[in-house]
């Protein structure tokens, strides 16, 4: 059976445009395995949003990312693209950053080229570091990586402060300098994806952010322009937000009229594999059979 790096680099390599969503955590990756989607993406700014109930503007920590990567990787079998944000600090820092997250379990590792602390692709105010200081960022990165296999993802934020073909020859750059994967955010029109998908060869991925300034495209335009990847790296979040609000403002109302949809029980044991862990406890049982007679 193949790896899951492998699994993924076939996937992205047949130019097919597949929807990539968003995730926190372990049971948001299981919901997205339950529904049958080739990939997962563990946004760091759902992260910030979950774990710490504060904004993506770069508090999480690299140590906090890499558990939540390695839970997910316990609880799926999928390829994971992981949000490095900016390496965590600089060259050193994002050597040791590839080799943490390699050693959690991601597949692909994203980098953005935002100064620290970085802030969501889709906000105001970002800047950037030199081209010649990412360069130096991907090389270090590059040379981390234990396992050949593990992609390394570029994303450059240029295009906010110096406009749309400044981001694009910086994404070439990326890839010279040994990027596998190029991501150039918050372009904000059609017209815009199409420029990137003529500028930029090889393997590219658009990031549709509900609420931000990029417009969503059908998987066959993607395809057609040359993505491979269609990131939905806030949605799963943002229906999770809604859906709680809804039943817990019903709950608060005291209303006895219907309630919103909820998970059932069932699913909900389903979707934790609490079959999969009584199946597992029954399989090793005997010691603790013969412990109990014993003890008797």
């Amino acid at each position: 059976m193949s790896s899951t790096k492998q699994r993924l680099w076939s996937l992205l390599s047949a130019r097919a445009a597949i929807p990539v969503p968003g995730v926190a955590n372990a049971l948001t990756a299981r919901i997205v395995e339950d529904l049958g989607f080739a990939a997962v993406y563990v946004s760091g700014a759902a992260i910030a949003n979950t774990f710490l109930g504060a904004p993506d503007v770069g508090l999480t920590s690299l140590n906090e990312v890499a558990a939540h990567v390695g839970a997910i990787r316990d609880a799926v079998d999928l390829p994971l693209i992981v949000d490095a944000d900016t390496g965590f600090g600089n060259v050193s820092n994002t050597w040791r950053t590839v080799r943490a997250l390699e050693r959690a379990g991601a597949d692909c590792i994203q980098l953005e080229d935002q100064t620290f602390p970085k802030r969501c692709g889709h906000f105001e105010g970002k800047s950037v570091i030199s081209t010649e200081e990412m360069e130096d960022k991907i090389g270090a990165a590059c040379e981390a990586r234990n396992n050949p296999d593990l992609l390394i993802m570029a994303r450059t934020d240029a295009r906010a402060e110096y406009g749309l073909a400044e981001a694009c020859r910086r994404a070439k750059a990326y890839r010279e300098a040994g990027a596998d994967i190029l991501f150039v955010e918050a372009p904000e029109t059609e017209q815009e994806i199409e420029v990137i998908a003529a500028e930029l060869a090889g393997i590219l991925v658009l990031n549709i952010v509900e609420g931000g300034v990029t417009p969503a495209l059908s998987m066959d335009r993607l395809t057609e322009l040359g993505f491979s990847i269609a990131l939905y790296a806030n949605l799963p979040l943002l229906a999770g937000i809604y859906a709680v609000e809804e039943t817990l403002r019903h709950l608060k109302s005291g209303s006895s009229g219907p309630r919103p949809p909820i998970a059932t029980w069932e699913r909900r044991q389903n979707l934790v594999r609490r079959p999969w862990f009584e199946a597992l406890e029954q399989r090793y049982s005997k010691g603790q059979s013969t412990t109990s007679k014993s003890s008797q």
